[in-house]
């Protein structure tokens, strides 16, 4: 039973969209370790691992490897590189405060949303449909969408103070970071309702 144990781990551990992971864990580590000192190649493979972000998922749903050890590791990094990004873009421009902001709003409602995603029994922090919220329930339900404020919201930070504010493709990318944002604070305000619920029911218990 052991044996069968190990090996079915084993293979959890090897399934296509977790070596996707693995790789974009290598590829921001040696991205953000030469930053400084060879931007463009810091760029690229931050770009390269924003596209493998979106690929694991699809590899996961296309050979039927979606696992929970995929879901964390895929959000750790992604929480991890944006972290990184934020930090180094808080060295560069001015009020750094606002990137800092960035940062403590994302990892505040993505912890959150996934430690309310285990409290409510689900197995998936996207599995939003049972929210109230039409926005929330629209980022996370439609994969499209969702890309798209990813992708703003990516190219926003990266970009902000090189791109005129007053161009159409600019006023996109704001629109879509915008709207990323405003789906985290939304996160952040309905997981922490479900875990005050859950407080209030399990202390309501016999």
């Amino acid at each position: 039973m052991a044996i069968k144990s190990t090996k079915g781990t084993l293979r959890v551990y090897l399934y296509i969209p977790n070596i996707i992971g693995y790789m974009r864990i290598l590829m921001n580590c040696v991205a953000f370790a030469r930053c400084f000192s060879d931007k463009k190649l810091f760029a690229a493979l931050y770009f390269i691992s924003f596209l493998c972000d979106g690929l694991d998922g699809w590899f996961a749903r296309k050979f039927n490897q979606v696992s929970t050890f995929g879901a964390v590791l895929d959000m750790v990094t992604d929480r991890v590189s944006t972290a990184c990004l934020l930090v180094i873009l808080s060295q560069f421009y001015s009020p750094g405060l606002i990137f800092l902001s960035l940062l403590a709003l994302d990892i505040a409602s993505h912890w959150l949303q996934m430690y309310s995603t285990f409290l409510a029994g689900k197995a998936n922090h996207k599995d939003v449909k049972d929210s109230s919220n039409w926005l929330f329930k629209a980022y996370y339900g439609n994969r499209l969408f969702m890309g798209y404020c990813c992708v703003a919201s990516e190219v926003f930070v990266n970009t902000v103070k090189k791109t005129p504010l007053l161009s159409f493709p600019a006023v996109l990318v704001i629109i879509g970071w915008a709207i990323k944002q405003t789906v985290n604070v939304i996160q952040m305000k309905t997981a922490a309702d479900v875990c005050v619920l859950y407080d209030i029911n399990r202390n309501q218990r016999p």
